[in-house]
Protein backbone atom coordinates (compact mmCIF):
# COMPACT_ATOMS: atom_id res chain seq x y z
CA UNK A 1 0.00 0.00 0.00
CA UNK A 2 3.00 2.13 0.85
CA UNK A 3 4.28 1.42 -2.20
CA UNK A 4 1.14 2.36 -3.72
CA UNK A 5 0.66 6.08 -2.25
CA UNK A 6 4.56 6.76 -3.65
CA UNK A 7 3.77 5.68 -6.87
CA UNK A 8 0.99 7.65 -6.90
CA UNK A 9 3.07 11.07 -5.32
CA UNK A 10 5.42 10.24 -7.89
CA UNK A 11 3.00 10.26 -11.09
CA UNK A 12 1.13 13.54 -9.15
CA UNK A 13 4.98 15.34 -8.56
CA UNK A 14 7.10 14.30 -11.51
CA UNK A 15 9.45 17.07 -11.58
CA UNK A 16 9.45 17.50 -7.75
CA UNK A 17 13.06 16.24 -5.79
CA UNK A 18 13.22 13.57 -3.91
CA UNK A 19 16.55 10.73 -3.16
CA UNK A 20 18.02 9.69 -6.23
CA UNK A 21 17.37 13.12 -8.30
CA UNK A 22 20.36 15.19 -9.10
CA UNK A 23 19.42 18.28 -7.08
CA UNK A 24 18.28 16.36 -3.97
CA UNK A 25 21.17 15.44 -2.03
CA UNK A 26 22.28 18.93 -2.85
CA UNK A 27 19.38 20.40 -0.91
CA UNK A 28 19.38 18.32 1.74
CA UNK A 29 22.95 19.74 2.05
CA UNK A 30 22.31 23.60 1.52
CA UNK A 31 19.71 23.73 3.95
CA UNK A 32 21.70 21.80 6.13
CA UNK A 33 24.13 24.72 5.97
CA UNK A 34 21.65 27.60 6.27
CA UNK A 35 20.64 25.49 9.78
CA UNK A 36 24.33 25.52 11.49
CA UNK A 37 25.08 29.25 10.18
CA UNK A 38 21.29 30.37 11.80
CA UNK A 39 21.91 28.78 15.22
CA UNK A 40 25.26 28.99 15.34
CA UNK A 41 25.56 33.05 14.85
CA UNK A 42 21.90 33.22 17.16
CA UNK A 43 23.05 31.53 19.94
CA UNK A 44 27.18 32.77 19.69
CA UNK A 45 26.97 35.02 22.91
CA UNK A 46 25.63 32.91 25.03
CA UNK A 47 28.39 30.58 26.63
CA UNK A 48 30.99 33.86 26.38
CA UNK A 49 28.44 35.95 28.89
CA UNK A 50 30.77 35.88 32.16
CA UNK A 51 33.22 36.94 29.68
CA UNK A 52 31.59 39.59 28.27
CA UNK A 53 30.41 40.67 31.57
CA UNK A 54 34.10 40.85 32.93
CA UNK A 55 35.55 42.45 29.89
CA UNK A 56 32.57 45.12 29.41
CA UNK A 57 32.17 45.22 33.40
CA UNK A 58 28.09 44.57 33.45
CA UNK A 59 26.56 42.56 35.57
CA UNK A 60 24.59 39.29 34.17
CA UNK A 61 21.35 40.52 33.51
CA UNK A 62 22.64 43.38 31.13
CA UNK A 63 24.88 41.23 29.25
CA UNK A 64 22.15 38.84 29.33
CA UNK A 65 20.50 40.97 26.31
CA UNK A 66 23.02 40.25 23.87
CA UNK A 67 20.89 36.87 23.51
CA UNK A 68 17.70 38.24 24.60
CA UNK A 69 17.52 40.64 21.65
CA UNK A 70 18.32 38.45 18.93
CA UNK A 71 15.44 35.96 20.05
CA UNK A 72 12.99 39.08 20.71
CA UNK A 73 13.83 40.21 17.29
CA UNK A 74 13.59 36.70 15.44
CA UNK A 75 10.06 36.23 17.85
CA UNK A 76 8.63 40.18 16.06
CA UNK A 77 10.43 39.05 12.37
CA UNK A 78 9.24 35.69 11.48
CA UNK A 79 5.85 36.18 10.64
CA UNK A 80 6.13 39.18 8.41
CA UNK A 81 9.20 37.96 6.62
CA UNK A 82 7.22 34.66 6.25
CA UNK A 83 4.58 36.70 4.58
CA UNK A 84 7.01 38.63 2.86
CA UNK A 85 8.53 35.54 1.39
CA UNK A 86 5.32 34.57 -0.77
CA UNK A 87 5.61 37.62 -2.95
CA UNK A 88 9.69 37.42 -2.97
CA UNK A 89 10.10 33.75 -2.92
CA UNK A 90 11.58 31.34 -0.36
CA UNK A 91 15.10 31.11 -1.90
CA UNK A 92 15.43 34.90 -2.14
CA UNK A 93 13.66 35.82 1.14
CA UNK A 94 16.67 32.84 3.01
CA UNK A 95 19.81 33.87 0.72
CA UNK A 96 18.78 37.89 1.81
CA UNK A 97 18.10 37.30 5.31
CA UNK A 98 20.99 34.58 5.80
CA UNK A 99 23.72 37.53 4.23
CA UNK A 100 22.61 40.41 6.36
CA UNK A 101 22.87 37.73 8.94
CA UNK A 102 26.56 36.90 7.90
CA UNK A 103 27.76 40.91 7.60
CA UNK A 104 26.60 41.59 10.95
CA UNK A 105 27.93 38.77 12.46
CA UNK A 106 31.17 39.70 11.11
CA UNK A 107 30.69 43.64 12.45
CA UNK A 108 29.54 42.33 16.08
CA UNK A 109 33.34 41.45 17.41
CA UNK A 110 34.35 44.91 16.78
CA UNK A 111 30.95 46.46 18.85
CA UNK A 112 32.93 49.38 21.28
CA UNK A 113 30.40 48.73 24.20
CA UNK A 114 27.31 46.58 25.27
CA UNK A 115 24.59 49.32 23.45
CA UNK A 116 26.10 48.66 20.37
CA UNK A 117 26.48 44.85 20.51
CA UNK A 118 22.66 44.69 21.86
CA UNK A 119 21.91 46.65 18.92
CA UNK A 120 23.79 44.80 16.27
CA UNK A 121 22.82 41.43 18.04
CA UNK A 122 18.79 42.77 17.66
CA UNK A 123 19.30 43.54 14.09
CA UNK A 124 21.01 40.22 13.58
CA UNK A 125 18.19 38.22 14.98
CA UNK A 126 16.03 40.18 12.94
CA UNK A 127 17.79 39.18 9.65
CA UNK A 128 17.62 35.41 11.03
CA UNK A 129 13.81 35.08 11.19
CA UNK A 130 13.85 35.21 7.10
CA UNK A 131 15.19 31.66 7.00
CA UNK A 132 13.11 29.50 9.06
CA UNK A 133 10.07 31.47 8.30
CA UNK A 134 10.57 30.20 4.67
CA UNK A 135 12.63 26.57 4.64
CA UNK A 136 9.71 24.76 5.16
CA UNK A 137 7.99 26.30 2.56
CA UNK A 138 10.20 25.76 0.02
CA UNK A 139 10.89 22.12 1.05
CA UNK A 140 6.97 21.62 0.98
CA UNK A 141 6.96 23.00 -2.71
CA UNK A 142 9.97 21.67 -4.18
CA UNK A 143 9.58 18.17 -2.54
CA UNK A 144 8.01 15.28 -3.23
CA UNK A 145 5.72 14.54 -0.39
CA UNK A 146 7.11 10.90 0.29
CA UNK A 147 10.93 12.62 0.85
CA UNK A 148 9.80 15.85 3.11
CA UNK A 149 10.29 14.47 6.16
CA UNK A 150 13.56 13.13 5.53
CA UNK A 151 14.71 16.71 3.88
CA UNK A 152 13.27 18.69 6.86
CA UNK A 153 15.12 16.35 9.16
CA UNK A 154 18.87 17.37 8.13
CA UNK A 155 17.31 21.17 8.31
CA UNK A 156 16.35 20.36 11.49
CA UNK A 157 19.59 18.58 12.38
CA UNK A 158 21.59 21.82 10.89
CA UNK A 159 19.38 23.94 13.25
CA UNK A 160 20.33 21.48 16.79
CA UNK A 161 24.31 21.15 15.07
CA UNK A 162 24.83 24.67 14.65
CA UNK A 163 23.08 25.69 18.16
CA UNK A 164 25.43 23.11 19.60
CA UNK A 165 28.50 24.21 17.31
CA UNK A 166 28.23 28.13 17.73
CA UNK A 167 28.22 27.71 21.67
CA UNK A 168 31.42 25.04 21.92
CA UNK A 169 32.98 26.99 18.91
CA UNK A 170 33.24 30.10 21.14
CA UNK A 171 33.82 28.80 24.59
CA UNK A 172 36.85 26.85 23.61
CA UNK A 173 38.85 30.00 21.05
CA UNK A 174 37.58 32.23 23.97
CA UNK A 175 40.24 30.55 26.45
CA UNK A 176 42.96 31.63 24.04
CA UNK A 177 42.12 34.60 22.27
CA UNK A 178 39.21 36.19 24.02
CA UNK A 179 35.46 36.51 23.12
CA UNK A 180 35.78 38.94 20.31
CA UNK A 181 37.79 36.67 18.26
CA UNK A 182 35.46 33.89 19.46
CA UNK A 183 32.67 35.91 17.48
CA UNK A 184 34.61 36.48 14.64
CA UNK A 185 35.10 32.45 14.56
CA UNK A 186 31.79 32.51 14.06
CA UNK A 187 31.32 34.81 11.49
CA UNK A 188 34.08 33.12 9.54
CA UNK A 189 32.04 29.66 9.74
CA UNK A 190 29.04 31.07 8.86
CA UNK A 191 29.84 33.06 5.87
CA UNK A 192 31.20 29.96 4.17
CA UNK A 193 28.37 28.30 5.00
CA UNK A 194 26.38 31.06 3.48
CA UNK A 195 28.72 30.58 0.11
CA UNK A 196 27.82 26.88 0.53
CA UNK A 197 24.26 27.27 1.01
CA UNK A 198 24.22 29.45 -1.99
CA UNK A 199 25.68 27.31 -4.45
CA UNK A 200 24.36 24.29 -3.26
CA UNK A 201 20.52 25.37 -3.43
CA UNK A 202 18.42 24.42 -6.61
CA UNK A 203 16.33 26.95 -8.03
CA UNK A 204 12.89 27.10 -7.05
CA UNK A 205 10.68 25.36 -10.09
CA UNK A 206 6.86 25.38 -7.89
CA UNK A 207 7.37 28.75 -6.08
CA UNK A 208 4.38 31.38 -7.47
CA UNK A 209 4.80 34.62 -6.05
CA UNK A 210 1.49 36.09 -4.49
CA UNK A 211 0.67 39.40 -3.36
CA UNK A 212 0.89 40.28 0.37
CA UNK A 213 -2.62 40.83 2.02
CA UNK A 214 -2.50 42.61 5.53
CA UNK A 215 -6.03 41.67 6.07
CA UNK A 216 -5.90 38.31 5.01
CA UNK A 217 -2.84 37.69 7.50
CA UNK A 218 -4.28 39.86 9.71
CA UNK A 219 -7.56 37.19 9.58
CA UNK A 220 -5.74 34.18 9.32
CA UNK A 221 -3.34 35.31 12.45
CA UNK A 222 -6.72 36.49 14.28
CA UNK A 223 -8.01 33.22 13.89
CA UNK A 224 -5.24 31.36 15.43
CA UNK A 225 -5.15 33.18 18.53
CA UNK A 226 -8.67 33.08 18.77
CA UNK A 227 -8.72 29.12 19.07
CA UNK A 228 -8.01 27.58 22.34
CA UNK A 229 -6.04 24.77 21.42
CA UNK A 230 -3.63 26.74 19.96
CA UNK A 231 -3.44 29.21 22.29
CA UNK A 232 -2.18 26.32 24.86
CA UNK A 233 0.23 24.94 22.50
CA UNK A 234 1.48 28.54 21.82
CA UNK A 235 1.81 29.42 25.80
CA UNK A 236 3.11 25.66 27.00
CA UNK A 237 6.26 26.62 23.94
CA UNK A 238 6.72 29.62 25.23
CA UNK A 239 7.25 28.68 29.12
CA UNK A 240 8.93 25.56 28.21
CA UNK A 241 11.55 27.91 26.48
CA UNK A 242 11.50 30.28 29.37
CA UNK A 243 13.20 27.35 31.25
CA UNK A 244 15.58 26.74 28.85
CA UNK A 245 17.02 30.37 28.23
CA UNK A 246 17.44 30.80 31.44
CA UNK A 247 19.16 28.12 32.69
CA UNK A 248 21.73 28.15 29.82
CA UNK A 249 21.43 32.10 29.80
CA UNK A 250 22.90 31.64 33.35
CA UNK A 251 24.79 28.33 34.04
CA UNK A 252 28.22 30.09 33.06
CA UNK A 253 28.26 32.32 34.99
CA UNK A 254 27.78 29.56 37.92
CA UNK A 255 30.30 27.13 36.78
CA UNK A 256 33.08 29.56 36.50
CA UNK A 257 32.62 30.72 39.99
CA UNK A 258 33.14 28.84 43.35
CA UNK A 259 32.43 25.60 43.84
CA UNK A 260 33.17 24.78 40.27
CA UNK A 261 35.90 27.31 38.79
CA UNK A 262 35.77 25.79 35.65
CA UNK A 263 37.34 27.36 32.49
CA UNK A 264 35.74 29.25 29.61
CA UNK A 265 36.54 26.31 27.24
CA UNK A 266 34.72 23.83 29.61
CA UNK A 267 31.83 25.80 30.31
CA UNK A 268 31.37 25.80 26.47
CA UNK A 269 31.76 22.22 26.61
CA UNK A 270 28.66 21.91 28.54
CA UNK A 271 26.82 22.76 25.54
CA UNK A 272 27.52 18.88 24.55
CA UNK A 273 24.40 18.18 26.54
CA UNK A 274 22.53 19.65 23.80
CA UNK A 275 22.80 15.93 22.16
CA UNK A 276 20.83 15.36 24.75
CA UNK A 277 17.92 16.76 23.30
CA UNK A 278 18.22 15.56 19.65
CA UNK A 279 17.43 12.22 21.23
CA UNK A 280 14.92 13.47 23.29
CA UNK A 281 13.13 14.88 20.80
CA UNK A 282 13.57 11.50 18.24
CA UNK A 283 12.12 9.55 21.57
CA UNK A 284 8.74 12.27 21.63
CA UNK A 285 7.28 10.79 18.68
CA UNK A 286 7.76 6.88 20.39
CA UNK A 287 6.49 9.05 24.06
CA UNK A 288 2.96 10.16 22.47
CA UNK A 289 2.41 6.74 20.41
CA UNK A 290 1.96 5.01 24.39
CA UNK A 291 0.94 7.83 26.04
CA UNK A 292 -0.97 10.29 24.31
CA UNK A 293 0.29 13.84 23.19
CA UNK A 294 -0.79 15.44 27.01
CA UNK A 295 0.77 12.15 28.70
CA UNK A 296 4.16 12.46 26.59
CA UNK A 297 3.73 16.59 28.33
CA UNK A 298 3.14 15.20 31.68
CA UNK A 299 6.61 12.96 31.39
CA UNK A 300 8.33 16.30 30.05
CA UNK A 301 7.27 18.53 32.50
CA UNK A 302 8.30 16.02 35.52
CA UNK A 303 12.03 15.40 34.00
CA UNK A 304 11.93 19.23 33.77
CA UNK A 305 11.01 19.68 37.23
CA UNK A 306 13.61 16.83 38.42
CA UNK A 307 16.33 18.54 36.70
CA UNK A 308 15.89 21.63 38.05
CA UNK A 309 15.46 20.51 41.49
CA UNK A 310 18.70 18.31 40.92
CA UNK A 311 20.34 21.43 39.76
CA UNK A 312 20.92 22.87 43.01
CA UNK A 313 22.97 20.89 44.06
CA UNK A 314 26.87 21.64 44.94
CA UNK A 315 28.83 18.83 43.00
CA UNK A 316 29.16 19.11 39.48
CA UNK A 317 27.81 15.68 38.98
CA UNK A 318 24.71 16.73 40.26
CA UNK A 319 24.70 19.93 38.10
CA UNK A 320 25.37 17.98 34.83
CA UNK A 321 22.99 15.42 35.25
CA UNK A 322 20.18 18.45 36.18
CA UNK A 323 21.25 19.65 33.10
CA UNK A 324 20.72 16.34 31.36
CA UNK A 325 17.27 16.04 32.14
CA UNK A 326 16.08 19.64 32.12
CA UNK A 327 17.74 19.23 28.39
CA UNK A 328 15.76 16.15 27.57
CA UNK A 329 12.18 17.05 28.83
CA UNK A 330 12.83 20.45 27.46
CA UNK A 331 13.27 19.08 24.16
CA UNK A 332 10.44 16.83 24.39
CA UNK A 333 7.44 19.05 25.37
CA UNK A 334 8.84 21.43 22.92
CA UNK A 335 8.72 18.63 20.17
CA UNK A 336 5.34 17.64 21.30
CA UNK A 337 3.93 21.46 21.44
CA UNK A 338 5.37 22.02 18.13
CA UNK A 339 3.90 19.35 16.15
CA UNK A 340 0.93 19.24 17.44
CA UNK A 341 0.36 22.87 16.46
CA UNK A 342 -0.01 22.02 12.64
CA UNK A 343 -2.05 19.23 13.74
CA UNK A 344 -4.45 21.56 14.82
CA UNK A 345 -4.78 24.21 12.44
CA UNK A 346 -6.98 23.28 9.49
CA UNK A 347 -5.67 26.65 7.40
CA UNK A 348 -3.32 28.81 7.72
CA UNK A 349 -0.25 26.07 9.13
CA UNK A 350 2.52 28.13 7.97
CA UNK A 351 0.95 31.29 10.06
CA UNK A 352 0.03 28.58 12.58
CA UNK A 353 3.63 27.51 12.62
CA UNK A 354 5.35 31.34 12.63
CA UNK A 355 3.07 32.10 15.89
CA UNK A 356 4.60 29.12 18.02
CA UNK A 357 7.71 30.18 16.90
CA UNK A 358 7.14 33.76 17.63
CA UNK A 359 5.91 32.66 21.29
CA UNK A 360 9.00 30.19 21.19
CA UNK A 361 11.21 33.21 20.97
CA UNK A 362 9.84 35.49 23.04
CA UNK A 363 9.94 32.51 25.54
CA UNK A 364 13.52 32.30 25.37
CA UNK A 365 13.94 36.22 25.78
CA UNK A 366 11.81 36.75 28.69
CA UNK A 367 13.81 33.29 30.44
CA UNK A 368 17.29 34.43 29.43
CA UNK A 369 16.25 38.00 30.82
CA UNK A 370 14.08 37.24 33.52
CA UNK A 371 16.67 34.56 34.50
CA UNK A 372 19.71 36.34 34.94
CA UNK A 373 17.57 38.94 36.84
CA UNK A 374 16.66 36.63 39.30
CA UNK A 375 20.31 35.03 39.40
CA UNK A 376 21.92 38.27 39.97
CA UNK A 377 19.30 38.81 42.51
CA UNK A 378 19.09 35.75 44.58
CA UNK A 379 21.78 33.05 42.86
CA UNK A 380 21.40 30.09 40.93
CA UNK A 381 18.42 29.42 42.93
CA UNK A 382 16.20 32.51 41.58
CA UNK A 383 17.07 30.94 38.71
CA UNK A 384 15.62 27.71 39.35
CA UNK A 385 12.59 29.37 41.05
CA UNK A 386 12.01 30.83 38.00
CA UNK A 387 12.30 27.52 35.79
CA UNK A 388 10.24 26.05 38.43
CA UNK A 389 7.13 28.66 38.01
CA UNK A 390 7.29 28.67 34.12
CA UNK A 391 7.29 25.00 34.47
CA UNK A 392 4.41 24.32 36.78
CA UNK A 393 2.28 27.41 34.33
CA UNK A 394 2.86 24.52 31.73
CA UNK A 395 1.78 21.66 34.21
CA UNK A 396 -1.24 23.56 34.62
CA UNK A 397 -2.03 24.15 30.69
CA UNK A 398 -1.78 20.68 30.10
CA UNK A 399 -3.72 19.47 33.38
CA UNK A 400 -6.65 21.91 32.21
CA UNK A 401 -6.54 20.19 28.67
CA UNK A 402 -7.03 16.86 30.34
CA UNK A 403 -9.81 17.38 32.49
CA UNK A 404 -11.39 19.14 29.67
CA UNK A 405 -11.16 16.31 27.32
CA UNK A 406 -12.24 14.17 30.02
CA UNK A 407 -15.45 16.30 30.43
CA UNK A 408 -16.43 16.08 26.84
CA UNK A 409 -15.64 12.75 26.69
CA UNK A 410 -17.90 12.25 29.47
CA UNK A 411 -20.66 13.85 28.34
CA UNK A 412 -20.38 12.44 24.71
CA UNK A 413 -20.58 8.89 26.74
CA UNK A 414 -24.22 10.39 28.75
CA UNK A 415 -24.91 11.77 25.62
CA UNK A 416 -24.69 8.38 23.36
CA UNK A 417 -26.18 6.26 26.48
CA UNK A 418 -29.27 8.84 26.11
CA UNK A 419 -29.85 8.09 22.19
CA UNK A 420 -29.49 4.72 22.27
CA UNK A 421 -30.81 3.33 25.89
CA UNK A 422 -31.48 0.15 24.34
CA UNK A 423 -28.00 -0.50 23.12
CA UNK A 424 -26.20 0.95 26.28
CA UNK A 425 -27.14 -0.73 29.70
CA UNK A 426 -26.43 1.43 32.93
CA UNK A 427 -23.15 -0.85 33.74
CA UNK A 428 -21.86 -0.11 30.26
CA UNK A 429 -22.18 3.50 31.24
CA UNK A 430 -21.03 3.20 34.56
CA UNK A 431 -17.64 1.22 33.27
CA UNK A 432 -17.24 3.89 30.43
CA UNK A 433 -17.25 6.77 33.29
CA UNK A 434 -14.94 4.91 35.86
CA UNK A 435 -12.74 4.29 32.95
CA UNK A 436 -12.56 8.01 32.21
CA UNK A 437 -12.41 8.88 36.08
CA UNK A 438 -9.31 6.98 36.60
CA UNK A 439 -7.31 8.94 33.27
CA UNK A 440 -8.09 12.34 35.26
Amino acid sequence: MDACANTTATRANPDRMSPGDPGFGRMRLALFAAGLATFALLFSTQALLPAISADLHVQPDQASWTVSAATLALALAVLPLSALSERFGRRAMMTGSLAVAVAVGLAVPFAPDLGWLIALRAVQGAAIAGIPASAMAYLSEEVRPSSLISAIGLFVAGNSFGGMTGRLLTGWVADGWGWRVSLATVGVLSLVCAIAFRLLLPKARHFTPAAVSPRALARTVGGHLSDPLLRRLYAIGALFMTVFGGVYTVIGYRLVAEPFNLSQSLVGSIFLIYLVGTASSAAAGKLVGRLGRRGALYVAVTTTTAGLLLSLGDSLAAVLLGLVLITAGFFAGHAVASSSVSRAAKTGRAQASALYQTAYYIGSSVGGTLGALAFHASGWTGTVVLGLVAVGGAAAITLYATRKALAERRAEIVARSARQPERTSSNETTQGLRRLAAQA
